[in-house]
């Protein structure tokens, strides 16, 4: 009975490889054409992080004991700092709760060499008795993008989720272990206009210096793409307080935006931090593809793919180039099922290490992966 029970699942995983062995043809292929596309191979350990109920933290809310990271550890961010890789991922506590329905937590994890991480027992952002509670609680603080200032300053953006609207949120450090939150990134721009709009993943524009991506002014503003459905673009003096670029109608001005019948059909959200290079700015995102109408067949429905869109670095609002087939996708066992069943590779840290692009990732909203690209 258990190999009938299997065959589905085996059936499945099968069709999914074979669409990714064709994915990473055509991606190789599109490189030797694309000079400023980043490709990546997913590295053999995979997943490099897993949840663990052993990890027990005092809930400041209600003054109570709860595992942290019991039920998944998902959609990090990264940086380095003194030839360390420090990892900022999200945990959820409740293993028992449906998606969206468990409190978020951000940990913090270091590591040698890229893979092998070490997690520190407590989480380092996490909602408390504050002033930011209306908006952290009790869903919790999600999906951390970080980038280091020219001096030296750690800025996180995250998602502020109340379970009512999500709230792009920063906060800032000089350690990345003791974090200062700031509030969300559009509470003070136009009158507060765009404060309780659904808002995520701030994508900073940052640039290769001396090894490290550290993030860029451009014109004296540092500049964020961010979004879910579509990316959308900010700008900021301090990189904590944003405003949002606008149409001449005052309403969002949106960049880029999904394709029908591609694997982006659905949503275009930003990945990680955005990299400014000789070619233009590139931008890692992550596209979801529809389910029905408008969707493609190229992968399964509502799965979501990494893609990558080159903008004009002399007009960031302008799109070069996209690529038009993902380079990375679900298709290894534990990122196709989990919390997110229908697939996810949830593309969100970067960072350049030993002279190779690290690029790591969630998995069906469960787990932490890892691509590399060698140099």
């Amino acid at each position: 009975m258990k190999s009938k029970i299997y065959i589905p699942l085996i059936i499945a995983i099968c069709l999914l490889s074979c669409k990714n062995d064709k994915s990473q043809t055509t991606q190789k292929a599109e490189t030797a054409t694309k000079p400023w596309m980043l490709g990546f191979e997913k590295t053999t350990i995979n997943p490099i992080m897993t949840a663990d109920s052993s990890f027990v933290f005092t809930d400041p809310i209600n003054d109570t004991v709860v595992q942290w990271q019991k039920a998944d550890v998902f959609n990090p961010g990264a940086i380095v700092r003194n030839d360390t890789v420090f990892m900022l991922f999200r945990a959820e506590d409740n293993p028992e709760a449906i998606l969206g329905g468990r409190t978020s937590r951000i940990g913090l994890a270091y590591s040698l060499d890229g893979i092998h991480f070490t997690k520190h027992p407590k989480p380092v952002l996490y909602p408390d008795k504050d002033e930011f509670n209306e908006w952290d609680y009790p869903g919790g603080i999600e999906d951390p993008r970080v980038v280091e200032t020219p001096e030296g300053t750690y800025i996180m953006l995250y998602t502020s989720w109340n379970k009512d609207v999500a709230r792009l949120s920063s906060a800032t450090s000089k350690d990345l272990k003791s974090w200062t939150k700031q509030g969300p990134v559009f509470e003070n721009v136009h009158n507060g206009k765009f404060l309780d709009i659904w808002s995520k993943s701030g994508s900073i524009v940052t640039e290769l210096i001396d090894g490290r991506l550290k993030a860029k002014k451009i014109n004296g503003k540092y500049l964020m793409y961010w979004g879910e459905l579509f990316v959308n673009l900010a700008q900021s003096e301090n990189g904590v307080d944003w405003e949002p670029l606008l149409e001449d109608t005052g309403e969002l001005l949106h960049v880029f935006k999904p394709s029908l019948n591609e694997f982006d059909s659905h949503l275009t959200e930003p990945g990680p931090p955005a990299i400014y290079t000789e070619n233009g700015i590139l931008l890692l995102y992550n596209g979801k593809n529809l389910s029905g109408e408008g969707a493609t067949t190229k992968v399964p429905e509502g799965t979501y793919c990494g893609g990558q869109v080159l903008f004009d670095k002399n007009d960031p609002t302008k799109v070069l180039e996209r690529l038009e087939t993902p380079f990375i996708c679900p298709d290894l066992p534990h990122e196709i099922t989990g919390q997110y069943k229908a697939g996810t590779t949830f593309i969100e840290g970067l960072v350049y290490f030993k002279n190779k692009w690290f690029l790591y990732y969630g998995t069906a909203d469960s787990m932490v992966g890892l691509a590399v690209k060698e140099e």
